[in-house]
């Protein structure tokens, strides 16, 4: 990695996050000394989270209302008809005009925007207001106009930003600040699908990254508050009211079982399947401004065949799940969608497959049960029974959280034992999605931007933790034109282990070992002749982890650390035992800190 390179990750660590107003000093000393005023604070979290869901919905249902014409209170993707020239043109000309500001925008603030997952495992919760609010203008615009993506994205986006802002301001300690990112993601989830225990736990397993007893108190605070917020002012999103099977017998979890796998591979396509049209595109001859509103004309034409291929799909999975529709059209609408979810995303426009996973799952999941009945493999569960484990063993595949989609199953049925029988869909369907995959959509795009992130652990102190701020900066170096008899006379035996050497313009040379200097056989002039090491070199920037792999690689218990590759002048030396003491002892810090010691 070259300086260059190091150089610009540290400015952007820097850059994330925006100025804030402290509060008060006793405020602050307040929440930083006693975890339930900390949980108080989740609370106002919470409160934020819910507004900001509603604020989004009744943008997005307002949007679709007066551009797709729709009556009052119709789902775009529920409604029985739309206009086709406003099917075309709708997605097409918001796509254009996206990548037209996205043109503006990458001149104007050119930075990638941090996502909560992103932040708690790099940035010690730091999280921009600015970028996020572009964040969420841009899902809500794509959401607004068509685009088959979610505004969960969206939700968490800003939910978490606020909760960052919020911390900062109360100059919460690192640990604390990644939990109120996650605090601020909770609410958003359990606002947006009226589902606190959901909410909570999408918190915990997805943004947090590791569950401990001092995180739950805040979490679930933040996550009731903002239901109970989108409650009093919406209403609160109603669950499934369906017909649903008092028990489920033991023999039915076989099919069950296979239909968690099914979903696991689907749901694999469909994240491959963003990742070919991302590259489509990219390969395209077309001008990047244009690719959004080519992708929404691929969307509208989608949309005539079925609305039920746009936008996130809220109103196709709340009022279709309980009808049973014919296999062509539910086929039809599986492939569409994907093909929609893909071609959005992949051609520029925001936001994420959370719900269209939800959505994409249940129509695998009534395709299953009509394949079952077809074959006469003996009785066979309810098509809404495989529609709603599909649902959530898709979204495992996709998005992660296992105890999150169980919960939301609960939640949202009030059925028990389905949601024994989704417990058992998600575990095979995550055991599927992480052998076969090893990713979640959100995890997969960073991988692609050469990300080592797999969850929202933290593992910025890695990059924390540098040469620099490890190696010694009191260097003692000589020439390589050094006589041998005059280093002999200055470094007696015992005094030092190594000594650094420099060329006569300064550069470094090599390092000399005094045992070896000492050696009655050795026949040199100077100790130019006897220099080990000479390409092997830390960087101040290097991380602790590169450094633990360069002493590995050159067999040495020290290197040399030099300012730079182009001037090679030495600022330090780090020896390999107090590198590994100094890992293992932050290692274990942060053992301690998730297991709340």
């Amino acid at each position: 990695m070259s300086s260059r390179t190091l150089s610009g990750s540290r400015t952007r660590s820097q850059a994330i996050g925006d100025w804030v107003v402290h509060a008060p000093q006793t405020l602050r000393a307040l929440v930083r000394a006693d975890e339930i005023w900390l949980t108080v604070l989740a609370a106002a979290v919470g409160v934020c989270a819910g507004i900001i869901v509603v604020l989004m919905n009744a943008t997005i249902q307002h949007m679709h209302e007066t551009l797709f014409d729709l009556p009052v209170g119709t789902r775009l993707s529920s409604s029985s008809e739309v206009a086709i020239p406003r099917l075309l043109l709708v997605p097409a000309l918001g796509g254009l005009l996206l990548g037209l500001a996205g043109l503006a925008l990458a001149r104007w603030r050119p930075r990638r925007a941090v996502d909560p997952i992103e932040a708690n495992a790099l940035y010690g919760g730091r999280m921009s207001i600015t970028d996020s609010v572009i964040v969420c203008l841009q899902t809500l615009a794509s959401c607004g106009v068509g685009a088959s993506v979610g505004l969960e994205a969206g939700y968490t986006q800003m939910g978490s930003a606020i909760a960052s802002a919020i911390g900062r301001s109360f100059r919460l300690r690192r640990n604390d600040l990644r939990l109120m990112v996650g605090c601020g993601a909770a609410g958003a989830i359990g606002a947006a699908f009226n589902a606190p225990l959901a909410g909570a736990f999408y918190g915990i397993e997805l943004v947090i990254g590791t569950y401990t007893i001092g995180n739950l108190a805040p979490v679930v605070v933040a996550s009731l508050t903002a239901v109970y917020v989108e409650r009093g002012v919406m209403g609160g999103v109603g669950g499934f009211n369906l017909n649903l099977p008092s028990d489920i017998p033991v023999v039915q979890f076989i099919p069950i079982l296979a239909l968690g796998i099914i979903c696991a591979l689907v749901g694999i396509a469909i994240m491959r399947g963003v990742t070919i049209a991302e590259e489509w595109f990219r390969r395209s001859p077309l001008p990047v401004w244009s690719r959004p509103m080519v992708g929404g004309l691929i969307v509208g034409i989608c949309g005539l065949v079925t609305p039920m291929v746009l936008s996130s799909g809220h109103g196709a999975l709340q009022d279709g799940l309980g009808i049973d529709y014919p296999f062509i059209l539910v086929g039809t609408a599986l492939v569409l969608k994907s093909l929609a979810s893909a071609v959005s995303i992949g051609s520029g426009f925001r936001g994420g497959l959370f719900f269209a996973s939800l959505f994409l799952g249940s129509l695998v999941g009534k395709l299953f049960a009509d394949i079952l009945t077809m074959l006469s493999v003996g009785p066979v569960l309810p098509a809404v029974v495989y529609g709603l484990i599909g649902m959530s063993a898709m979204a495992v595949a996709v998005i992660g959280g296992p105890l999150t989609m169980c919960f939301l199953a609960l939640e949202s049925t009030q059925s028990f034992p389905l949601t024994v029988a989704v417990l058992a869909a998600v575990i095979v369907s995550s055991l599927t999605a992480r052998r076969t995959f090893g990713y979640s959509f959100a995890t997969w795009r960073f991988h692609l931007r050469g990300e080592a992130i797999r969850s929202a652990v933290d593992i910025g102190w890695v990059n924390t933790l540098s040469v620099g701020r490890m190696m010694r900066r009191d260097v003692r170096t000589i020439r390589t034109t050094t006589s041998l008899e005059s280093f002999r006379r200055d470094f007696p035996l015992g005094s030092t282990h190594r000594v650094v050497v420099i060329d006569d313009t300064g550069r470094y040379a090599g390092i000399v070992q005094t045992a070896e200097a000492f050696s009655p056989d050795l026949v040199v002039e100077n100790v130019g002749e006897i220099l080990h090491f000479a390409d092997t070199v830390l960087m101040p920037q290097m991380t602790v982890k590169t450094a633990v792999a360069m002493f590995e690689e050159s067999e040495s218990d020290a290197l040399a650390v030099v300012d730079s590759m182009d001037t090679k002048r030495v600022v330090g030396i780090l020896t390999e035992q107090h590198t590994l003491r100094r890992y293992t002892e932050e290692l274990d810090r942060r053992r301690r800190e998730l297991s709340g010691e």
